[in-house]
Parts: C-alpha cells; structure tokens; sequence
C-alpha cells in the first residue's frame, strides 16, 4: 500500500477543526436559543385575549374561596373581572384595611393577604404589547437590540400563559403531639386534684371543628378560661367556664394545661402560675410555645403541636375520668360573688351620662342566641370582656393580643356574610370607631346589616386613665362628643344617640335597633358614657 499524501493529512485535519467548531457554535446557539426563550416559544403559545387574572381567578376557586375584599385599582381591574366571572364574590371596601381584616375573619387562618402581581402579567398580550415596546427606539444596531430584547422578552412572559397546571392546594403540615407526649399528659392530668385549662386562639384553628372542642372540654369537667377567639367556645352559661379570678385560680391550681395560651405580657409572663403546678403546654409555634419559660415558669411537658387535635386525643385517652365536681364547684362560686359585684357596680350612677357597665349588660341580655359579637376598642371592649357572654364557639372576635384598632367594620363585615341569619354586634369605643365608620357605607351598598353600640366618652380612656395620673397631662387624649348617629345616617344606615335621658328606653331603642337590622340596616347606638373605676389598674402599652 501506499502513504497517504502529506496535503491530505492537512486537509483532513482542518476539516475535522472545522466541524468541531462548527459544532460548538451550534450548541453555543441552541443554548443562547434556550437562554433566551426561544425554543420554548416555538412549541408553546403566545398570544391570546385572555389576561392574568383568569389565572389568579382559578386558583383561588380551586382553594374554596368564596369572597374577595378588595380596595379596587387598576393595578388589580383583572383580577376583580375574573373572580366575578368565576363566581366569588367581590366586596369592594371604603379603607384596604377594612378589606385585610374581612378576609381575616372570613377564613380565619393565618396566611398572606396581599401579594403584588406586576401589571404586566395581568393584562392580555395585545395591551401589554403597545406599552411594552419602545416608542422611539435609538437608531442603529443598539436601538435594534434593544427593541427584539424587550420584544423577546414579552414573548417570554406570556408563552404557555395558559396551558393547563395544577392549582389544587398544596397540603399542610400541621404538627401534631406523639403518642408518648399525649400518654404522659393522660398520666398527669389523671392524679390532678385541681387543674384548670387556659384555652387561647389557635385552639379554635383547622382541623379540629370548634364544636368537637367544645364536646371535648365538656367531657373533661376541667374548669376552663378562655382567651382571645376562644371566648364563646362554652356557651354563655357552662358551669366548666370560670371568666373571673383567674389569677387566683392559678395559684391554687395543681396543674395548668396551656391549650396555644401563650406566656406573655397577658400571663405576666407566666409569673401567674404556681411553680409547684405541673405545667403542660401545647402550641404550634415553639417560640410562643417557651415564650419567657425557665425565667418566670417552667412546662413539665411542652408540646409542639395543635391544641385543638391534642385535646380530643386526651379526652379519649381519659375515658371515664372527670375532673373533682368540688374543684369548678368553688371557682363558679367565685364567678357568681364577681358578677354580683359587677352587676352591683353597673348600677351606679356616673357624673355624667349613662353608666358604661349598664349599658353592656342591657345589650349582652337583650342580643340573639346566634349573635356574634366583634370587639374593635379599648377601654369600653375591655369591660365588655367581663360583661358580655358569646353565645357559643367562634362567636367572639377581637383585636388580638396588640389591641390592633380598627378591626370592627372589617369583621363585622366577613362574620355577617358568613353567617347572614345571625346577629352581628360591633362594640366599639369611640376611638376605634374613627377608624372604620365609613363602612357603613359597605354594609349599605352590600346588604350585610349589623348593628353597633359605641361608647362614646370623647376620649381614649385607657391610654388617659395612665397618662393624667403619672404624667399629669391628657395631651392628645381628648376626642368630643361626636355625632356619629348622623354620620351613620349619611351612609345609609340608622343611627341612635342615647343619653342620661333615655336610661329608662335604653332596652326599648336597642330592640327598635334590632328590628332595624333585620330588616336590612345597619344601626349605630351612639351612647354618651361615664366614667367608672371598674378596669383601675388595667396596662395601656
């Protein structure tokens, strides 16, 4: 054989660089290809009429939910469209605050309440498109890149907009007690002499229906304090339910069971319990769970978990067993002698006007078996809690621990659309209902009558009762006398002003206030209050 010429050596290896290369600057733009969305935009749609809301629409349908509250804008325009057309209802507000605290109320659920969704993923591709380009592009090459870029990548945010996905929920992970937690716990409440259980809000949470915790409370025969959302879980009248002396209950108790009760500023960071109590806490949040503990307290046991789910599973683990009758015996002894005092204190005249305690115990006697009552305020909401008895569970909502004003027209709102046969009640002190009269406009416009008596001192009682004393100064504490009956009035509702001289009709106008929200208006009592020394010594910061 013969030796291949030198020349075609040469070209053989020149031939083979050459498609090395040739196929490296094919990968090299298959993946800019790929880079910059181009491929995908081959095999997946672009245009369409259809705009992002649709989107937003369907997920939320596919989660249940069944109003929107909203502060309408044109950020949002396509959203509100899609949720009307999908059938969830959309409830347009006078405050965006107003439409947060509706949604809390409605799903009662912790979670998000606002996420910012840019425009131009909302609109159809066809008015996206005219403001997205470039009206007067640079000229040249740059000018030239720059408008395909702009123009790629609004190509890239609409490809594939709407092929179908998945928008089913995701599941939650919501931790739960052992067994052996749950078994030692059985343990220890089955030689308690004296335990008493403080229920907080996050008993009230999913999965556990509230009613199942009230049967469940009501099988232990364990006294129990309720705090926060769980005020009602008992009914009015449960001889289980003690809502006074609590501190000195608690210092004689044997065991304390802290059912998502937290050891806060409320517990006095837990230098309220006895340090011989065996201690049980549970609670899905290990921060508020050990929140100030090895300090003030120490748990015997504490539990990351759902209260709610943890207390059916120990009351079946206690089959047969009841708590001692003698032990919620004496405390509802105690809750009486109380109560007398108080209803004794309500009879008091005041300086000027009508008696603030007279006035709740009228209208807590006088409201439906199925009200729910909505406390937005200081200092009249803080009497109100001793007064008033929620008629049964997730009747009560209240500000939170913070005191966070302004809740009143927001879940006022969502109670009465969940629950539209039932009584809706705000109690409002008179600072608090600055921040949400005008939705009684809302109520107006979308047929969700409640009723609200305000007590009216033309002050914020609460901060001025520590203020005057060890400042000397009731600066920026002051209000009036407003009338806020007429502006209730202004916005469609039916608006009362009760004084001194209607104490002998006060029952007589709150019934003519009931009549009137069931037939369709929201009414507002404006009642001029006193001043008591029934919550002396009550914190303001």
């Amino acid at each position: 054989g013969s030796l291949p010429h030198p020349d075609m050596e040469s070209l053989g290896g020149v031939g083979t660089v050459l498609g090395c290369s040739a196929g490296i600057a094919m990968g090299v733009l298959v993946f800019s290809a790929y880079k910059l969305g181009l491929l995908y935009q081959l095999f997946h749609k672009t245009k369409s009429p259809r705009h992002g809301g649709e989107s937003v629409a369907a997920v939320l349908r596919a989660h249940g939910v069944k109003y929107l509250f909203t502060l309408v804008g044109g950020h949002i325009s396509p959203i509100l469209v899609a949720c009307e057309k999908v059938g969830i209802r959309v409830v347009d507000t006078r405050h965006e605050a107003t439409a947060v605290f509706a949604a809390d109320a409605v799903s009662g659920t912790p979670g998000p309440v606002f996420i910012e969704f840019p425009i131009d993923t909302l609109y159809p591709y066809h008015l996206v498109s005219k403001e997205f380009g470039v009206k007067n592009p640079p000229k040249g090459l740059m000018g030239k890149v720059v408008s395909w870029y702009l123009n790629n990548h609004l190509m890239n945010l609409f490809a594939g907009a709407w092929e179908t996905r998945d928008v089913s929920p995701l599941p939650v992970d919501i931790p739960q007690a052992t067994d052996d937690q749950v078994q030692k716990c059985i343990e220890l409440v089955s030689r308690a002499k004296k335990p008493v259980i403080l229920l907080g809000s996050q008993a009230t949470l999913p999965p556990t229906p509230a009613d199942d915790i009230r049967k469940t409370l009501e099988n232990l025969g364990i006294p129990c304090f309720l705090g926060g959302m769980s005020r009602g879980m008992l009914g009015k009248d449960s001889p289980i339910h003690i809502r006074q002396n609590r501190r000195d209950a608690l210092k004689e108790a044997d065991l304390v069971l802290l059912a998502g009760t937290v050891c806060d500023f409320r517990l006095s960071y837990g230098r309220v319990l006895n340090r011989r109590s065996k201690i049980i806490a549970i609670n899905r949040d290990k921060t508020q769970l050990l929140k100030n503990s090895d300090m003030f307290w120490k748990p015997t046991i504490a539990i990351q978990g759902d209260a709610g789910s943890f207390l059916v599973r120990l009351s079946k683990g206690l089959k047969g067993h009841r708590c001692p009758e003698e032990w919620p015996q004496t405390l509802k002894a105690g809750d009486v002698t109380k109560e007398k005092g108080n209803r004794a204190k309500a009879d008091e005249k005041t300086e000027h006007h009508l008696n603030p305690l007279k006035v709740l115990h009228c209208v807590d006697e006088l409201m439906a078996e199925d009200s729910i009552i909505v406390a937005d305020g200081g200092d009249f909401v803080g009497s109100a809690a001793y007064i008033m008895r929620p008629r049964g569970p997730m009747r009560w909502l209240d500000p939170g621990a913070f005191g966070t004003l302004g809740v009143g027209g927001g879940f006022a709102l969502g109670a009465k659309l969940c629950r539209p046969e039932s009584e809706v009640w705000i109690v409002y002190g008179d600072g608090s209902l600055g921040y949400s009269v005008a939705e009684f406009d809302t109520f107006t416009r979308h047929k969700t009558p409640v009723i609200a008596v305000v007590g009216n001192d033309a002050c914020w009682s609460q901060i001025s009762r520590e203020q005057v004393p060890i400042l000397g100064s009731n600066v920026a504490c002051g209000l009036a006398f407003t009338d806020y009956h007429i502006v209730t009035d202004g916005y469609g509702g039916k608006g009362y002003l009760i004084g001194r001289e209607d104490e002998d009709r006060l029952s007589d106008i709150i019934r003519q206030a009931q009549r009137e929200t069931r037939e369709g208006k929201a009414t507002l009592l404006n009642v001029l209050i006193g001043k008591t020394n029934f919550r002396e010594g009550s914190i303001s910061v």
